[in-house]
């Protein structure tokens, strides 16, 4: 989100300040007496018709006891991940998480023609949630194939591999742990595995 231009940060001090003041009851003359700042000055303030500055906002602040930033009307920071996709092999990867950190989110287009399992292993905790698509999840020496709406979790020292049954491309939600980091998620399990 770009940053607003400075003279739409001053304008917009002075309705704050209002509002600040009415939240808290409180009169210009109570904060007139609370900053030393007059009671012309602080009404100029709150119309725009004086233009702020640290002096006056500083004591202004610590009279209504509030962060600056309240005051200022520090711009938040846009909440959207950017959608910027990226391709290891065939497969699209699309982070859906914004920092690296223990757990990372994506989500992943396996296309049709990864058929061929080729197993990994490696450190952490796989999970995924299958958005659409027929997913083929070979675990060791087990195969399972998951539809829209499943969901699974291994740990990834176990040999593993995920792939598409051909008939189309898969696209799932993963979240991978490192470092044995586990991602939780409590289900019943399926009427072909063994509790």
């Amino acid at each position: 989100m770009p940053t607003p231009p400075v003279t739409d940060i001053l304008e917009g001090i002075g309705p704050r300040l209002k509002a600040l003041r009415l939240a808290h009851e409180a009169t210009l003359g109570e904060i007139s007496y609370a900053t030393g700042i007059s009671i012309s000055t602080l009404s100029r303030l709150e119309s725009g018709k004086r233009r702020p500055n640290l002096e006056l906002l500083i004591p202004i602040a610590r009279a209504l006891n509030a962060p600056l930033d309240q005051l200022v009307g520090t711009p938040i920071d846009d909440p959207r991940i950017p959608c910027i996709a990226h391709t290891v092999g065939n497969r699209t990867y699309i982070p859906l998480s914004r920092e690296p950190g223990p757990r990372q989110t994506f989500k992943i287009i396996i296309p049709a023609t990864e058929t061929v399992p080729s197993l990994r292993v490696h450190e952490g905790t796989d999970w995924f949630y299958v958005i659409s698509g027929r997913l083929r999840l070979v675990l060791a020496t087990h195969e399972h194939l998951l539809g829209p709406g499943e969901a699974a979790e291994f740990s990834t020292l176990v040999p593993h591999w995920l792939g598409s049954t051909g008939e189309g491309p898969v696209e799932i939600l993963s979240i991978f742990g490192r470092e044995g980091a586990r991602v939780h998620l409590h289900t019943s399990p399926s009427d072909d595995e063994p509790a």
